[in-house]
């Protein structure tokens, strides 16, 4: 898993992934039956929810929504892992990683950049910091930022929470979140106050995604746990969760993970460390 979405068609095709992955959970929570019941009573005797038949059947089923997916949207290579109460059902790599090189899709190795996917990484951690005692979700995130602030636009403080729900407030926008090479990557402490956006809503009022609300929250687990970001997340989940091929390193460890990177990326493009 490496955390970079580097343009706008791959990110509408993550979207088609992530929920297609959600219908298949629903599909396994509830009946797939589409006969209607003959009668009220047939109704409730049909409520226990039903698998979609066997495995095979599954990978049946999914063989051809995908195979059409990628092939309708032009899309090279992509990964699908159905999950239901802690056990993985499918695990499947569809298409190609280079296609120059022909080199296919590996469910289990080929790396791909998530992007927001990230995010929930970045929630989880800050969550772990709750719990501790350490965070606590309705104080004001100036509370945790020692080396600047965020302007008090408003009467009402951005908080944690604000943050996890994306109801800062905060404009949102692209610019200095991409650079051209690993060399011009920067620390969070040096890239937020730089590139503090315009607070144009209240804090809790709209829900407005931001990306530099998720880099702030980053930092602020950096500030409470006393490590790098992508070190706490290393340690504190895709370590105990043994996520073996993740990670936040940019540029990405080339003697370990490099590899396995999908091929569909231009070489150049990594990630400003504001980007999450």
């Amino acid at each position: 898993m490496w955390f970079c979405l580097p343009h706008q068609g791959l990110a509408r095709h993550a979207r088609f992934i992530l929920g297609f992955l959600v219908l298949l959970s629903v599909w396994f929570g509830f009946s797939l039956s589409l006969v209607p019941p003959a009668s009220a009573q047939a109704m409730e005797r049909s409520s226990t929810p039903t698998p979609l038949g066997n495995p095979q059947e599954l990978e049946t089923f999914l063989d051809g929504v995908m195979s059409k997916q990628l092939a309708d949207d032009h899309i090279p290579g992509a990964t699908v892992s159905i999950v239901k109460d802690g056990h993985v059902l499918l695990d499947k790599g569809y298409g190609y990683a280079d296609i120059q090189q022909g080199k296919k899709v590996q469910a289990d190795s080929t790396l791909f950049r998530l992007g927001s996917v990230s995010k929930l990484f970045t929630w989880t951690a800050m969550m772990q910091l709750v719990e501790e005692g350490k965070v606590d979700l309705h104080t004001d995130v100036n509370t945790y930022l020692k080396t600047f602030h965020i302007p008090a636009t408003y009467p009402q403080p951005i908080t944690i929470e604000n943050l996890l729900t994306h109801t800062a407030g905060f404009e949102d926008g692209t610019i200095g979140q991409l650079v051209p090479q690993a060399s011009d990557l920067e620390p969070l402490g040096m890239w937020l106050p730089r590139h503090i956006p315009a607070r144009i809503f209240p804090p809790g009022v709209v829900t407005a995604y931001s990306d530099y609300g998720a880099a702030l929250a980053g930092y602020i687990i950096e500030q409470v746990s006393g490590m790098p970001f992508d070190q706490y997340i290393e340690q504190h989940l895709f370590q105990p969760l043994e996520m073996h091929q993740s990670t936040f390193l940019q540029p990405l460890p080339a003697h370990s993970l490099g590899p396995d990177v999908s091929g569909l990326y231009p070489q150049r493009w990594s990630l400003s460390r504001g980007f999450f």
